[in-house]
């Protein structure tokens, strides 16, 4: 009795987790039981001291952080974002940045697109035609007879280069007139006012100018003038010269032939600027303004272009006005004789035209271009106002920004690869 009234004694003055465990094992032990049931109860006892000591283990570790385990689970993502590199790094790239021979191998082309308006209802057949103003036709104003050629037609020349070797009669005859009128010229202009008389003076000057002038309708140079004068023995035969860079066109010389003075030899044309002539509807042409932008598409591929004259006048056949357009030929892609189909401005609509090359879709399925920037190449969201034939009327895109035309599909593969979020989530 006195063993019991001690325990029961202790109990009640310990309030110790682990003196509670000594105190029921030898509790256990005063009532005999053996080593199997003793294990069980120690087992029990440490189960209900675990579930007692998780919540505030689990409470501590709370705010955020959660444990040791999530620490992990930061220091891995940090350390790698699934391609080798951080996760910072991943945050702070927002474009795909190419070399330039990756550009080269994508086929990607850049161009700046301003805002527009235009509809792709407001559609006009269109022809490709030279320009002008950049084209030269070369056409003696002598009878001619073609002594050798130095070119193909559709060579690319440079200005200086020699097309022809040109000769004949009417050639020697004027170069010879030319040589004794400058002669004459020459020495009438050395003598004083008393030896002879203004008349006769002004006389010689302008015979000297007309044969000059003569030589210069045959096409030839100052420096060839100047090198005849000095040279008399030279006369017969002069080099035709280039007198501006462009491809030969219209190429009608033979060797051996005798052209008649006026008809055209050759035509070059620098084809890095090209016209387009279109026929407008009289409701079409009320739409256009000298000026305004236009978009000129011919087969897959699609250049902004500028209205530049009308004629103001309706065919009496096709009752259409005709318009010009001119527009950059870079890499002389296009030529004349193209058909082309022509996007004219409408005030009811308002974006700028792509080509179908352009568009691609984002992660989340909407429409999306790229645009060239500092930090390499961004896919941006646009919205698609209309599409036909193959171009789309789009609208989001900032003023003068540089969009891809041309290898956004690859560009949209590189930012699937690269996890890359247009919103940047």
């Amino acid at each position: 009795m006195k063993t019991k009234t001690n325990l029961v004694t202790q109990k009640a003055m310990c309030t110790d987790m682990n003196c509670a465990v000594k105190l029921n094992t030898s509790n256990f032990n005063l009532f005999g039981l053996n080593a199997i049931t003793r294990a069980m109860s120690f087992g029990l006892f440490i189960s209900l001291s675990t579930a007692l000591a998780l919540p505030a283990i689990a409470t501590a570790g709370d705010g955020h952080d959660h444990g040791a385990e999530a620490a992990v689970v930061k220091v891995v993502k940090e350390a790698d974002d699934g391609h080798g590199h951080g996760v910072e790094e991943a945050e702070d790239s927002h474009g795909i940045v190419l070399t330039s021979e990756q550009k080269n191998l994508a086929g990607i082309k850049v161009a700046q697109l301003s805002e527009q308006t235009f509809s792709l209802e407001a559609v006009a057949t269109a022809t490709l035609v030279v320009d002008r103003d950049r084209t030269v036709t070369i056409a003696p104003q002598v009878d001619v007879r073609v002594l050798k050629r130095s070119v193909v037609p559709g060579q690319e020349v440079n200005k200086g280069d020699v097309l022809l070797t040109l000769g004949g009669v009417a050639v020697a005859q004027a170069q010879a007139d030319y040589i004794n009128a400058a002669a004459e010229w020459s020495r009438v202009k050395r003598m004083s006012a008393s030896a002879v008389s203004a008349s006769r003076r002004l006389q010689a000057q302008v015979d000297a100018e007309l044969k000059r002038a003569t030589l210069e309708a045959m096409k030839m140079t100052s420096a060839q003038i100047k090198a005849l004068a000095d040279a008399p023995e030279t006369i017969g035969s002069y080099q035709l010269i280039a007198p501006i860079s462009g491809r030969v066109q219209k190429d009608i010389a033979m060797l051996g032939q005798i052209v008649p003075a006026g008809t055209a030899l050759m035509q070059l044309t620098d084809e890095s600027h090209l016209w387009v002539e279109a026929e407008l509807t009289p409701v079409q042409a009320e739409k256009v303004s000298i000026g305004s932008k236009t978009v000129v598409k011919v087969g897959d591929k699609s250049l902004e272009g500028t209205i530049i004259g009308r004629s103001h006048e309706l065919d009496s056949v096709t009752r259409t006005e005709q318009i010009l357009v001119a527009f950059e030929n870079a890499g002389h892609v296009l030529h004349a004789g193209q058909f082309a189909e022509l996007y004219l401005p409408d005030a009811s609509e308002g974006g700028v035209i792509l080509p179908d090359s352009a568009l691609t879709r984002s992660s989340d399925g909407h429409w999306q271009v790229f645009i060239q920037g500092a930090e390499g190449f961004e896919g941006v969201e646009i919205e698609v106002v209309e599409r036909q034939r193959g171009m789309n009327l789009v609208r989001g895109l900032a003023k003068d920004a540089q969009v891809v035309i041309s290898g956004a599909f690859f560009l949209a593969s590189e930012q699937a690869k690269s996890g890359f979020d247009i919103h940047n989530h």
